[in-house]
């Protein structure tokens, strides 16, 4: 026989009462972890693992390096990221550095909404934010930030986050790297993490790639670029983990190929600097979908482990 029907009722009330008693944070709460990563050592979050299209179904280009559970370092900060950086679990107030890898939308649309986002947190110590210097295309990055956020930039309201005497809450310091030096440049350092830079070519556009160091570990990062400056491999020299840009396919010729590397040349990179581990990122409709020939691609040059990022997908170096 069935359960008594008044039995049923009494069951399902006490379940809807049961979940009506959990607490808004709670839920939150549970959800969060779901995107969280290990509160140990050092952990890769991809916040966004696409390009410039909304048909990849992906946010933009955008990187989250962990040490500890508390999130350090911020790499790019594409369109739908600062969504991503709030179900990671991330905090404004844990971060040391920004860095930018160059101002093209994709990589840098969603800064405004982040630092707005940060006057509800508690944020006190300055944010430095690292990125290239400016050519007749892009600002440098101290006037990408005036462009904001300047008394005469497009989010005027929020120009206290570049108030050298603001006495309460934080503002944002602009460090501008030269991309006309071709060789390995310092940039952040603290007592945990040791950030260093180089020029990568991505057309006409000034680009950096970058390397960040802590706790014993180092990840570097390439940017879009196509490889024709040869300077990555100096800087990934024996990295652990290696994220590189896979946005065209074998093959890609005009101007897609001018801004941005085919998997034949991710793999000579990766396995001239000898790193021990290969993740693509950058994914666009037209590299999706064609994992197999990258990945035949790449094992041409380069033997260890790689793999193709998702959106929020933690990565143990």
């Amino acid at each position: 026989m069935g359960m008594p029907t008044q039995q049923r009722f009494s069951r399902l009330f006490g379940c809807l009462t049961l979940f009506m008693m959990l607490s808004p944070s709670a839920l939150a709460g549970t959800k969060a972890n779901l995107h969280s990563c290990s509160k140990t050592g050092v952990q890769l979050q991809i916040l966004g693992s696409g390009g410039p299209e909304l048909g990849d179904r992906r946010a933009s280009s955008s990187y989250l390096v962990w040490l500890d559970g508390r999130a350090r370092v911020l790499i790019d900060v594409g369109g739908g990221s600062s969504l991503n950086f709030g179900r990671s679990g991330a905090k404004m107030e844990d971060l040391d550095v920004i860095l930018f890898s160059h101002f093209h939308v994709d990589h840098s649309a969603d800064l405004p909404a982040l630092i707005k986002s940060s006057f509800f947190d508690d944020r006190q110590r300055d944010l430095p934010v690292y990125g290239p210097s400016g050519s007749p295309w892009m600002p440098d990055t101290e006037d990408f930030l005036e462009s904001l956020f300047g008394i005469e930039g497009a989010f005027r309201y929020l120009s206290p986050f570049l108030d050298e005497g603001r006495s309460n809450g934080y503002r944002l310091s602009a460090k501008v790297l030269d991309v006309d030096k071709r060789t390995i440049q310092q940039a952040f350092a603290n007592e945990r993490i040791t950030t260093t830079a180089i020029a990568v070519h991505h057309g006409p556009l000034p680009a950096l790639a970058w390397r960040v160091e802590l706790a014993g570990k180092s990840i570097v990062f390439s940017g879009d670029m196509n490889g024709d400056y040869r300077t990555l491999p100096l800087l990934a020299k024996n990295a652990d983990l290696l994220l590189a840009h896979n946005a065209v396919p074998e093959g890609a010729r005009g101007v897609e190929r001018k801004l941005h590397m085919p998997p034949t040349v991710i793999g000579e990179i990766a396995g001239q600097a000898r790193v021990k581990q290969l993740v693509l990122s950058h994914r666009m409709k037209r590299t999706l979908g064609k994992e197999q020939q990258t990945q035949d691609n790449i094992r041409k040059h380069y033997h260890g482990p790689f793999l193709f990022a998702d959106d929020l997908q933690c990565i143990t170096p």
